[in-house]
């Protein structure tokens, strides 16, 4: 059997302080891999730039010169984590026997890239890197990633707990994963709908080596809504959070009003008068805001828009000298 060819593709956003580390550390990953006769010596690292404000592309150009497993795309502008990875992706999959996700901030632990080939080996078309544990996240953080992963289950979508995007793809499921057009992307519930021969392998998850968390706690909130989405449907979140305020005013209005009813200072009827018009008033703002949202993804959806575009190109060029200046549209995608 040949070896097969493996690319790792790292999204990449501002991520100068700890590209170079990365690399770094992937590449004697894959000198490891290719002397043990497990991969291909033409497998690569490809680090995806999603639109960097810093020197990211800058720097992906200096170690593509001097280092051979290092190659790269820069996109021509900001798209977001999953529509950067799965530009990655599509770009790999031209040359790849399997490809493995990972994000540049060293927190996920390369040492397992190892076990990921070796199951690929046994046959598994998708292997999932897991979380062993969340001790190191705070409580609130900790809280709210379970229970999100028990409401997702309750609602019956399929994730995977605790993982994230650090998978390793075959060619033939990474395939299929390019027939999924949505604009809104969320690949941690697409993933597990391709049905191929899947397994788990556990690690600890560290300290990010350098930088900031790109993650913060609102992205983190919007992404567990409903992972990526267009711009267009915030006027409509809005009222939906208009929605949820008007059912706490009501609450505390409610209150006040049985306080008031209590205390005898009120005429007969007020109070239920009151808490109706509150309550009521709140959950059609809600049910508004919900429906507001399935249109406004429906809306980003039959635009049919490109996920992305490619401005530079030093993956798919035979030398790595060779860039391609002009942009490349993600043809549909």
């Amino acid at each position: 059997m040949n070896k097969p060819v493996l690319t790792i593709v790292v999204p990449c956003y501002n991520e100068q302080e700890v590209l170079i580390e990365t690399a770094s550390q992937l590449s004697g990953v894959l000198n490891e891999l290719i002397s043990d006769f497990l991969i291909s010596k033409e497998s690569k690292i490809l680090f995806v730039d999603d639109g960097s404000k810093d020197r990211t592309w800058e720097l992906i150009e200096k170690e593509s010169e001097k280092n051979p497993f290092v190659k790269g795309i820069k996109l021509a502008r900001n798209v977001g984590h999953q529509n950067a990875l799965i530009a990655g992706l599509e770009t790999a999959s031209k040359q790849s026997d399997c490809v493995i996700s990972i994000d540049a901030d060293l927190q996920d632990d390369i040492n397992v890239i190892r076990t990921f080939v070796e199951k690929y080996w046994e046959g598994f078309d998708i292997v999932y890197g897991v979380r062993d544990s969340r001790e190191t996240d705070t409580f609130f953080k900790r809280t709210t990633a379970l229970g999100f992963y028990r409401f997702m289950e309750k609602i019956g979508i399929k994730l995977v707990p605790n993982h994230a995007d650090f998978r390793l793809m075959s060619k033939r499921a990474l395939d299929e994963l390019l027939k999924y057009k949505e604009t809104n992307l969320f690949l941690r519930g697409l993933v597990p709908l391709l049905g191929f021969p899947s397994t788990k392998v556990y690690y600890d998850r560290k300290e990010r080596f350098a930088g900031e968390s790109k993650y913060p706690l609102k992205k983190m909130l919007a992404f567990a809504f409903d992972g990526i989405t267009s711009f267009s449907v915030a006027p409509i979140r809005f009222v939906t959070f208009l929605g949820f305020l008007s059912v706490i005013f009501s609450a505390i209005a409610g209150g006040y009003a049985l306080i008031q009813e209590i205390l005898g200072h009120t005429e007969s009827g007020w109070t239920s008068l009151m808490v109706s018009i509150w309550f009521v008033g709140g959950l059609q703002l809600m049910g508004i805001g919900i429906i507001g949202e399935y249109i406004g993804k429906i809306y980003s959806e039959v635009k049919r828009r490109p996920r992305y575009a490619i401005e530079m190109d030093i993956f798919s060029s035979n030398e790595s000298g060779n860039h391609q200046k002009e942009a490349v549209l993600n043809k549909g995608r």
